[in-house]
């Protein structure tokens, strides 16, 4: 065997410790045995189930909120301060910019521990609220890092341009960055949407009474016992990551593309 076939085999195996648990998950959707562990024939009824679910509408309403809510705010304040650290000269800008991305770093239950005890101390109840802020630290930290890594293959010398040409550095922004970095932007915000939609550890912590999002309500109905319905609710949503996931991959590539020919 050669060397590249040998690669290419460890790959292939790689591949498939990976996603067969994927597959299975979606295969035992679609079994119509509630007790989801041998197949015995093909029905859909556990997607109907679902839709008559009222605490899955619920749960899924919550989600929808949180993740807009902390995708809107995030993109904004992600965007601003990547441009803003793109453009800054000043000492310790190393230092500012990892401290952006931390909560990247940061093991997630250190971030939803800190998130639950700031929140008690300033005696603010736990609810949507708590957890759209909570969503909102880390969700900035990837728009950030995406904007940051647009800003740097970025021609500088159009912004300088647009300026010599009379515009000011608002229109200079508008006109010319803003549109530049819009791929950066998009990518950042879908996949924040992702990680919010999809986050549990953070969202245990910090949500309160009424507060239950999807993952929150999948984690409860395993309690007693995995479901068709949790297949079908879990290949649902993975459904959904995997678009909104392959958008922002398209969407990156395609503003990397245009850089390249720009």
């Amino acid at each position: 065997m050669t060397k590249s076939s040998l690669f290419t085999a460890f790959a292939v195996l790689i591949y498939i410790f990976m996603y067969v648990p994927i597959f299975v998950l979606i295969i035992y959707s679609f079994d119509d045995s509630r007790l989801a562990v041998e197949w015995t024939g093909f029905t859909s009824r556990w997607y109907q189930a679902l839709a008559q679910d009222e605490s899955i509408a619920l749960a899924l309403k919550n989600s929808l909120i949180v993740a807009g809510s902390a995708v809107a705010a995030s993109t904004i304040m992600g965007t601003m301060a990547a441009v803003g650290l793109a453009r800054a000269r000043f000492a310790g800008k190393s230092v500012v910019s990892s401290m952006i991305i931390l909560p990247i770093i940061v093991p997630e239950i250190a971030m939803a521990v800190s998130a639950l005890i700031l929140f008690i101390a300033l005696g603010v109840s736990l609810g949507l609220a708590s957890v759209i802020v909570a969503h909102i630290i880390f969700c900035l930290s990837y728009v950030a890092l995406t904007v940051m890594a647009r800003l740097e293959g970025m021609n500088e010398h159009l912004t300088e341009a647009a300026l010599d040409l009379g515009a000011t550095p608002w229109q200079a922004f508008y006109k010319v960055t803003l549109p530049l970095i819009a791929p950066g932007i998009l990518s950042g915000a879908l996949l924040a949407f992702v990680l919010s939609l999809d986050d549990f550890v953070i969202t245990q912590f910090t949500a309160g009474v009424g507060a239950t999002t999807l993952p929150l309500r999948i984690y409860s109905m395993v309690k007693f016992g995995v479901s068709p319905e949790i297949n079908a609710l879990s290949t649902l949503m993975l459904l959904v990551t995997i678009c909104v996931t392959v958008a922002a991959e398209m969407i990156r590539q395609k503003g990397e593309n245009r850089t390249v020919a720009e």
